[in-house]
């Protein structure tokens, strides 16, 4: 039996993929400590993601952005004391570090804990905050490597519980704001050809071929998603998809920018298949059992692909070509990618139509 500990944090705040597939952890974490207080820290940008789940009594926003430069600014140096302070003074019994950096380690020794839980393989410095240090964790995905240190607590996992909630606010105004976003009640796929690395993109003109090729395999409408920064990302797509012929673009629905993370969750959960790089709508996808396909080049999706949904994979490389490969390399560009063909994807496509089933969680009241 888990000792009876009352207030527990993760501290899990970012990226936003792996906010998303921390939620196995929060889900473990509530089978074992029904009555208690569980809250997580996520990087304020990405809160919207997680504070739907029912499993989470707070999220506690990170303004990581604000705090990057503290000691350029006695104001920000104070405001980042007093939420260091505020986090300690929730008097938490039992914290995780489940990100295992330098950021992540001060938020976790800043709560003084009695129980601060990390790996001793932690980088950059980050074990130095815990006082419950475990060795590995094992090579395998990164989902399984935070319910390994949650099992080292006595922590039952919950394997396939990646479920994700649309927020209950957003939730009631989500018929409307579909409606005026052009997406009636036909079915559509959802495109989400940006990514924050360039290592990771598959080039544009095949992102704009696929969208004839799924047409001539029934599907119709196509809704490309992305963040408003990713704007001039998106638009060689768009161009690209306008050069193939006048009628390709029919049926594709210009969403980059113009929802909010919310939304998008609500977007992606509505669809009938999402296709993706390694980015966090490829896990968002899983999160709601929709149909994925990913596409990896110098990632390795063994640790860090769609949990449950290996098979909707495609790879640019083999095992042993990407031990050489660094995706941070920006001298890669997009070559990498270039491997990955139309018709690869579209076998995968054929792979992940089928159902699956998900595991209930009881919402926790605050």
């Amino acid at each position: 039996m888990s000792p009876p500990s009352q207030r527990i944090l993760i501290v899990r705040p970012s990226a936003l993929g792996d906010v998303c597939r921390t939620v196995p952890a929060l889900a473990s974490l509530r089978a074992a400590y029904p009555q208690a207080v569980i809250d997580w820290v996520v990087r304020d940008a990405f809160v919207d993601a997680v504070r739907g789940h029912p499993a989470v009594n707070e999220i506690i926003p990170f303004p990581r952005k604000r705090f990057a430069r503290w000691w350029k600014s006695p104001n920000v140096a104070l405001e980042a004391r007093r939420w260091f302070s505020a986090v300690r003074a929730r008097r938490y019994d039992l914290v995780f570090d489940l990100q295992g950096l330098t950021r992540s380690g001060l938020i976790t020794g800043a709560t003084r804990a009695p129980r601060r839980v990390g790996w001793r393989s932690a980088r950059e410095g980050a074990w130095l905050f815990y006082n419950r240090r475990h060795e590995g964790p094992t090579k395998r995905h990164i989902v399984d490597q935070m319910l390994e240190l949650l099992e080292r607590e006595q922590v039952k996992p919950i394997l396939h519980d990646l479920r994700l909630y649309v927020p209950r606010d957003v939730e009631a105004t989500w018929p409307d704001d579909r409606a005026v976003l052009g997406l009636d009640e036909k079915p559509y796929v959802v495109l989400a050809p940006t990514s924050r690395w360039v290592t990771k993109r598959w080039p544009a003109d095949r992102w704009a071929a696929l969208v004839p090729a799924l047409r001539q395999r029934g599907f119709e409408r196509f809704a490309i998603i992305g963040a408003p920064d990713e704007r001039e990302q998106a638009a060689p797509f768009f161009d690209a998809v306008a050069a193939l012929s006048e009628a390709a673009g029919e049926g594709v629905i210009d969403l980059v920018g113009r929802t909010s993370l919310a939304q998008t969750l609500a977007v992606i959960r509505d669809s009938s298949l999402v296709i993706a790089h390694d980015s966090a709508p490829l896990h968002m996808a899983v999160g709601f059992d929709r149909p994925s396909v990913g596409l990896f080049g110098p990632t390795d999706p063994e640790f860090v692909g769609p949990y449950g949904w290996e098979h909707g994979v495609v790879n640019a490389l083999s095992p042993a070509e990407r031990q050489s490969i660094n995706f941070r390399d920006k001298g890669l560009g997009d070559g990498v990618m270039r491997r990955i063909a139309v018709g690869q994807v579209l076998d995968r496509v054929e792979a992940v139509r089928r159902p699956r089933t998900l595991v209930a969680v009881e919402r926790v009241e605050s």
